[in-house]
């Protein structure tokens, strides 16, 4: 019996010691914060110097387009419905989404605004039609709009009523590092995570507090990821990468109540993504962590850093990129 369990114990660690990360030939130097990944063959990323980049077999091989007019700016988003369909976000003023319908070959713009200091940061859409644009403060107040005609079309909160909690602290924004912090979860309810100066979540219901380290323009809460009632958010501080102080938070009951890791990613983490339940993998400049017991503990699979990390929506796979065209697979 011993030696059974010995067997079985030896069996399950070499399963888990063997995920790592299988690079692809981007053809790119381009760095891509946009990561949308449709299925297990369609990937979209998007990124500096105008790039989108599309795969229609699974990361092997990639068709690359620059949007022409916006050859000098940054896409920090993208949002991909299918190998036709996709929504981009471009930086800074004026402020411009994208959308084409015909694979890249054509983008029209579907919404510019050119206030000064605006600057669009990350998308999330909860089905085709439905999606929700967050902004950081315009004249002290964050900027969200919204869809519900698959992005042709996007309307700005007027500020009132219920939305004058949108108010933003002293040196509060929203980061635009892989267009993870914010999560559309149906018509009317989203959350979202802000760093700087301040960092704080916010729902339907208002803002709240948030004990992720805070204090300076490059700390606070970077990405939030959800599975039903659990909740994964991190973040750090940017310009000490490998720093691990309060770099990640989990909340069993959907945020009444957070607790730090055991063991904590090993430093500033950019994304974090659902895998599972229980199987967690966040990336940052500082590397590539992995957890198996719903974001407790933590294990560092490599040290290379990536911004963004995404689920397959209809699929099993786990894509990454990052700088200098960086586009890579988790192998589980």
């Amino acid at each position: 019996m011993k030696y059974t369990i010995s067997i079985f114990l030896l069996t399950v660690c070499t399963i888990l010691q063997a995920q790592k990360i299988e690079h692809f030939t981007s053809g790119t130097k381009s760095s891509l914060r946009g990561l949308s990944v449709v299925t297990d063959q369609i990937i979209w990323v998007s990124g500096s110097n105008g790039s989108v980049g599309k795969s229609l077999n699974g990361g092997t091989t990639w068709e690359w387009m620059a949007v022409k007019g916006f050859e000098k700016r940054d896409f920090r988003d993208i949002e991909a419905f299918d190998k036709n369909t996709a929504i981009i976000l471009a930086i800074a003023e004026p402020a411009q989404i994208l959308k084409t319908t015909d694979g890249g070959l054509n983008w029209k713009i579907v919404f510019t605004d050119s206030a000064k200091g605006m600057f669009l940061d990350a998308m999330d859409f909860y089905n085709k039609k439905n999606g929700m644009v967050v902004g950081d403060p315009i004249e002290g107040k964050f900027f969200l709009a919204y869809t519900k005609n698959k992005g042709d079309y996007w309307i700005p909160y007027s500020g009132k009523k219920k939305q004058l909690r949108w108010v933003a602290n002293e040196g509060e924004a929203f980061f635009a590092s892989s267009g993870t912090n914010i999560k559309h979860l149906k018509k009317g309810k989203y959350r979202l995570v802000s760093g700087g100066k301040s960092a704080r979540w916010f729902d339907e219901n208002g803002d709240h507090s948030l004990p992720i380290i805070q204090g300076k323009e490059s700390t606070g809460a970077n990405s939030i990821a959800i599975f039903k009632n659990q909740y994964a958010v991190v973040g750090g501080d940017f310009a000490y990468d490998k720093d691990t102080t309060r770099n990640c938070l989990i909340t069993k009951d959907a945020g009444k109540n957070w607790i730090s890791p055991t063991t904590a990613p090993r430093g500033y983490r950019s994304c974090v993504v659902y895998i599972s339940g229980e199987q967690l993998i966040t990336c940052g400049t500082s590397g590539v962590d992995i957890s198996e017991d719903g974001g407790i503990n933590w294990r560092l699979i490599s040290p290379e850093g990536f911004h963004v990390c995404q689920k397959a929506k209809k699929g099993k796979a786990v894509f990454l990129a990052g700088s200098n065209g960086k586009i890579a697979k988790l192998i589980l």
